[in-house]
């Protein structure tokens, strides 16, 4: 037989047909298994390194908690954690219930925080009385949620702390009585929906990799090669924790920005992660931890806006975000290893 449809012969329609079919169905095939499937996690490791500084929030947008030398944390699904004290697990809304960070009150990076007991904070800021926070009182009864507030968009439900912590916070960002409520994040699970944006240049991210209050995902990667070349570039050095890592990798190469093609990471003996994102910056690197003033010439962020942008974004890229793939313990001066 020799008819034709669409100028071509009928059989070489089928073979083309089935060659369509079979190679859709190949790609599908590929991607279940490379993003969808559970991976499973690599058998060997190759080091590159070592964790140099280790940070933990309990304040989003505060200092980070005072670590003693071989603290250990735990890396579980939500974030960091040390004894009862979650990474990030605090956070301030305004009376509308809306997030507030050191973006628009810088002085929030000067709000420290140090461990009393395994589940008691004590908070301190300029100028200040000191506040104790008592995390398993908080939590002795079924967690009730009392607002419904978002960060960046990401719809999340937040449990109310109490009066006394919002009279301390208000009298501190604002100077006033009210007009700031401290929330806290009473669930064991992650519940924020993915951003957008980071829904948008992966397919490693899971729906349990969003963390608490953090602005994307639980775990953040930088390299301290990258922030010593961009230092390089600025007309002073910007200190690491600007930030606002949890790891910092001392690399045993200086290799600046190779980060960016990390896959499986391991720190220390047993915690597991994988690459989800980068990690694109917004103005908080441009204020100055010890003294909560913003750069004058808004660096680095202007600076790394001249060579870190891609893909058409405006936002620069530096560091990386990690979901866990194995829960585990890490210290500083643990050993960074990769899939070989």
């Amino acid at each position: 037989m020799t008819n034709t449809a669409y100028g071509l012969p009928t059989k070489l329609l089928v073979s083309l047909s089935i060659g369509v079919i079979v190679t859709v169905a190949t790609s599908a095939t590929y991607l279940y298994y490379k993003y969808w499937k559970q991976d499973p996690i690599p058998e060997e490791w190759q080091s590159v390194g070592t964790l140099e500084i280790l940070e933990f929030y309990p304040l989003k947008s505060g200092a980070p908690l005072e670590l003693a030398k071989g603290t250990q944390l735990d890396c579980d699904v939500l974030g960091l954690r040390l004894e009862g004290i979650r990474d990030r697990s605090l956070m301030l809304v305004d009376i509308d219930n809306v997030m507030l960070t050191a973006r628009g009150y810088p002085n929030m990076v000067l709000i420290k925080s140090k461990l009393i007991t395994p589940t008691k904070l004590e908070i301190n800021a300029p100028d200040m009385e000191k506040l104790e926070l008592d995390f398993s009182k908080l939590t002795k009864d079924a967690p009730r949620i009392d607002i419904h507030t978002a960060v960046f968009g990401a719809k999340v439900d937040a449990m109310v702390c109490g009066e006394k912590y919002d009279k301390w916070f208000s009298r501190y960002i604002l100077n006033k009585e009210i007009g700031v409520k401290l929330v806290y994040y009473p669930y064991p699970k992650a519940t924020k929906p993915i951003e957008k944006y980071i829904a948008n240049e992966t397919y490693m991210m899971k729906e349990d990799t969003t963390g608490t209050f953090n602005d994307a995902t639980s775990y953040m990667l930088m390299n301290l090669s990258s922030i010593g070349d961009l230092n390089k570039r600025l007309p002073g050095p910007v200190n690491p924790i600007q930030f606002r890592g949890d790891f910092y990798l001392r690399m045993d190469k200086d290799e600046p920005y190779v980060e960016d093609a990390f896959d499986w990471i391991r720190i220390g003996n047993k915690a597991v992660f994988r690459k989800v994102a980068p990690c694109r910056r917004c103005i908080l690197p441009n204020i100055n931890v010890d003294t909560a003033e913003r750069d004058a010439e808004n660096n680095p962020l202007k600076t790394l806006k001249t060579y870190r942008c891609f893909n058409n974004n405006p936002h620069p890229v530096i560091g990386i975000h990690m979901g866990l793939r194995q829960p585990g313990k890490v210290k500083r001066g643990d050993m960074l290893l990769l899939l070989l």
